[in-house]
Parts: structure tokens; C-alpha cells; sequence
């Protein structure tokens, strides 16, 4: 395979053996940037001099017998973390000469580490889309097919790495935002348990960077491989030193199962509110057999599973309630006016998301009472069962649609169109309770894209959906560059 294409994990078997320098793998992505990057838009936000200039750093502590978990690793960063000398715009025009002054928490990790950091990957506007296309810097194209999107929030994240642009990259996730693009480019990402890694620094523009944790929101790995993921989850894991990390370390349990044969799986392809496409489908099909063929206990039903329906409204409440928190005041009121004209019959997503919209603080706090039911329902399911097999949406990349009302836009699910974010319910699966969730190629639609599938493990316990994850790349393979 192009070296380019490597692991990181084999990248740095390759350095500390001498066969190559970070400034030679440095410069070769780069090359491959400039060759390739035009007709994919991943890169938006290059810094390749002091890339170079962190390569030839790292060849020189490597010298001195150094030796860091990534160092000389080219990566990427999502556009909206802070990267001081850097812009950081989420998209939004007004804020396209806006300059941070200092490194997120996780870019500042990632330099300690010893990665050498190539620049910025492409976002939606605001991060808030399936896609990822803005005005400042254009739209992102699927590697596998430039008519479809890479996906959103990370999509220029998952571009990057399916195109050979460095070997690992860091997102965000709020509703499938590392999860999504990773199932339609066909690369591995990893939704960490919600506060398991830091986030400080990734903030909206001009916004302070204080050690708030949001609700529901995570930043989290992405890779080529099962063990890559895990690898830089270990560089990002851990708390904010301003604030738990005063007192607090973090030390992940190990994974509940070391071989196949052990794990005990639920399956999902079926969701009560929106179908599932037959491409997406069949990859589900084929992790369940895979997992079936090694002696796993796979099974389809379980009455300890929580109401998807409810999960999936909850989760649409909380999501669209902290959208709409930052409103001006007279739209929210517009908000709580329509939101009041709804039909007490009408229990559509897109009623949920309008009630969710126009929450008040009292509305609030019932829907995360109703949240830690759903977290102890999933405590008991995990009693009995290590991890679930699900869908991450309910169809492969799907073309552009630059609508810009997302609530216009439809998604055509085999045939027949849906509401556009509907789709996000499988995302929110996890999201809601805050699970770790790690997206993994399963197979190709019929039109050879990707198709991906997610493994949702207990709180707390991200060493067991990763050990999962590598474990199914061993057995029915895992990223392939596009043909």
C-alpha cells in the first residue's frame, strides 16, 4: 500500500526503525495534498511550513532518543478547534478573519504527543449539517464519489484521511458529526463517553475557551484502523486540567472480551421511526454474521432495550433546545408561538424538533430526568449484552443538496424521500445517553460506496467497542482506499 495510505501504527514502527524521517512522510502528504486536495476541498485551512518545520522537530528529538506516542505522525484538526496562528470560522463569514490566540486543549495534546499537524479540515456552517459546505471555504466532495457529500460535521475530517492527507485527524460529535462522514468515506471514527476527553478551545468563534463541557457534545478520534482509533483516544482521554484534571485522572477499563467468540451482541437495523436502506442494511447483515461466523452470541431482540421511539424524541429535545438557547430573544418567542400551535396529535420528529427548539428551562430539566431513565435502561442492557450493532444513518453518502432549509430537504431512503433529519435518530442512539459509539466500515453499496456501521458500548467503557472494532477488521477487513 502507498505510504501515504499507512497506519499510524506502521508509520511509527517505520520512523523508530529509521526507514524513513517525519520531514520525508511530511512532505510526501503534502505532495499528495497538492495533487489531490483540488478536487476534494478537505483541506481548507493549510499550514504546511510549520508542518515542516514540526517535522524536522521531530526528527530531531527522535535523534536525541525521544520517542512520543505520535511523534512525527502527520494528522489533521477539524476547522473548529483553536489553532493559534490559525482561523477559526466554523464557516461563518463574519468570522472568517477571526484568529485565536492559543491552541485547544486536544491540538495542544496532539503537539505533545509529537504529531506534526498539517492544517485544518472542512466543516458545515456552524458544524450544524450532514454536510460540510460554507461559504468561506467551498464544499467538501466525497472521495469516493464528488457528486455526494464526505458528510458533517467532520467531513472534511473522514475526506482527508480516505485521500492519504496525514493518518489520523481529531472532530467533533454532537449528531453523528465523527460517525456520519466516517460510514460514508469508509473510514474508522470513535464517539467517545460524553466528558471522557476535553473539549476546551473547540468553541465557536470569538467565543472564550473556558472548561465548559457541553451537553451531548464530544470531540473524539478518527483513523484508518481500530487500533489507530485507540491509539489517539490515549492522547486525547482525560479531563480538563482547569478543572477535573486538578484532582482527577482518567484510567479506561480494558475491554470486557479479548476474542470474537466472547462478546454478547444486540443487532438493530429497524428503527420505528425511519427504514432502513437496503445498502445499510446489509452491512448491518454482515458484521451479524460476521460476528455469528466467530462464535459471538448475536442476538436481534431484547426487551431491555430502551423505546427507540422515546430516545429518539428525547434526544431531538435536548439537541434543538441548546440550538436555540443563543437566540435572540424575539425568535425564541417566535419559536414558543408556533411550537404552541402544534397539535397535541402530532408526535413527528419535526414537532419534536420545534418543542425542542421552544423548551423552557422547567421543560429542560424534566426531558434529562426522562435522559437518566434511559441511561439506567441502557445500565441494564449492558448487563446482559457487551455491545450494539447498529446503522450510523439510514443510507450511504447521499448527493449534495445545498438547500438552505434544512427542513425542506429530503433524504431518499431506497426509492421513497423522508424528512432530511430524520435521519439523525440512529446517531442520536448514543448520543442521548452519552455512550461511546465507534463508526466501522462493514461493506459497499451496490454503487461502491461505503457503508458503515456503529458499535455502541456501555459509559465508560471505550476499550470494549474499539477492542470490538479491531477485531471485526480482522475478519471481514476494514478501509480501503477509493478506487
Amino acid at each position: 500500500m502507498e505510504r501515504n495510505f499507512l497506519t499510524a501504527e506502521k508509520l511509527t514502527a517505520a520512523l523508530r526503525a529509521g526507514e524513513v524521517t517525519s520531514a520525508e512522510l511530511t512532505d510526501e502528504v503534502i505532495a499528495r495534498i497538492e495533487r489531490d486536495d483540488k478536487a476534494i476541498n478537505a483541506i481548507c485551512v493549510p499550514d504546511f511550513d510549520r508542518a515542516r518545520a514540526a517535522a524536522r522537530d521531530a526528527d530531531q528529538a527522535r535523534a536525541r532518543g525521544e520517542d512520543r506516542p505520535l511523534l512525527g505522525i502527520p494528522v489533521t484538526v477539524k476547522e473548529s478547534y483553536d489553532i493559534a496562528g490559525l482561523p477559526t470560522t466554523w464557516g461563518m463569514p463574519p468570522h472568517r478573519n477571526y484568529m485565536p490566540a492559543e491552541d485547544a486543549v486536544q491540538v495542544s495534546r496532539l503537539k505533545d504527543a509529537g504529531a506534526v499537524v498539517l492544517g485544518k479540515t472542512n466543516v458545515p456552517l456552524g458544524l450544524q449539517d450532514i454536510q460540510s459546505f460554507n461559504e468561506i471555504y467551498g464544499t467538501t466532495n466525497n472521495p469516493w464519489d464528488h457528486g455526494r457529500t464526505s458528510g458533517g460535521s467532520s467531513g472534511g475530517s473522514a475526506a482527508a484521511l480516505a485521500s492519504g492527507f496525514g493518518a489520523l485527524s481529531i472532530g467533533s460529535d454532537i449528531a453523528g458529526s465523527l460517525r456520519t462522514p466516517a460510514h460514508f468515506c469508509g473510514v474508522y471514527a470513535h464517539k467517545p463517553t460524553l466528558g471522557l476527553a476535553a473539549s476546551r478551545g473547540m468553541v465557536p468563534p470569538t467565543a472564550p475557551a473556558l472548561p465548559a463541557e457541553p451537553d451531548l457534545a464530544v470531540v473524539g478520534p478518527m483513523a484508518r484502523t481500530a487500533r489507530d482509533l485507540t491509539l489517539l483516544l490515549d492522547v486525547m482521554a482525560g479531563p480538563d486540567p482547569l478543572t477535573l484534571g486538578v484532582a482527577h485522572a482518567v484510567t479506561l477499563p480494558p475491554a470486557r472480551h479479548e476474542q470474537l467468540h466472547d462478546f454478547r451482541v444486540l443487532v438493530l437495523d429497524d428503527h420505528p421511526l425511519i427504514p432502513t436502506g437496503s445498502a445499510v442494511r446489509a452491512g448491518v447483515t454482515r458484521v451479524a454474521d460476521a460476528l455469528a461466523d466467530a462464535g459471538a452470541r448475536v442476538e436481534r431482540h431484547s426487551p431491555l432495550l430502551p423505546d427507540l421511539s422515546e430516545a429518539a424524541v428525547l434526544y431531538t429535545h435536548l439537541l434543538f433546545s441548546g440550538f436555540s438557547g443563543r437566540f435572540p430573544l424575539e425568535a425564541y418567542e417566535q419559536l414558543r408561538t408556533h411550537a404552541a400551535e402544534l397539535s397535541a396529535d402530532d408526535h413527528s420528529l419535526d414537532a419534536a424538533l420545534l418543542r425542542g427548539m421552544a423548551f423552557s428551562h422547567r421543560d429542560w430539566i424534566e426531558a434529562d430526568s426522562r435522559r437518566e431513565l434511559h441511561r439506567h435502561g441502557w445500565r441494564r442492557l449492558f448487563a446482559e449484552f457487551d455491545a450494539v450493532v447498529c446503522p450510523i444513518t439510514p443510507t450511504p453518502a447521499f448527493p449534495h443538496d445545498h438547500n438552505p432549509d434544512l427542513r425542506e430537504r429530503r433524504l431518499d431512503i431506497d426509492g421513497t424521500d423522508y424528512p432530511y433529519l430524520d435521519q439523525l435518530v440512529w446517531a442520536g442512539l448514543a448520543t442521548m445517553p452519552g455512550l461511546p459509539a465507534t463508526a466501522i466500515p462493514a461493506t459497499r453499496s451496490p454503487e461502491g460506496l461505503p457503508v458503515g456501521v456503529q458499535l455502541i458500548g456501555p459509559m465508560h467503557e471505550d476499550r470494549t467497542p474499539l477492542r470490538l472494532a479491531e477485531l471485526l477488521e480482522q475478519k471481514i477487513g476494514g478501509f480501503q482506499p477509493p478506487e
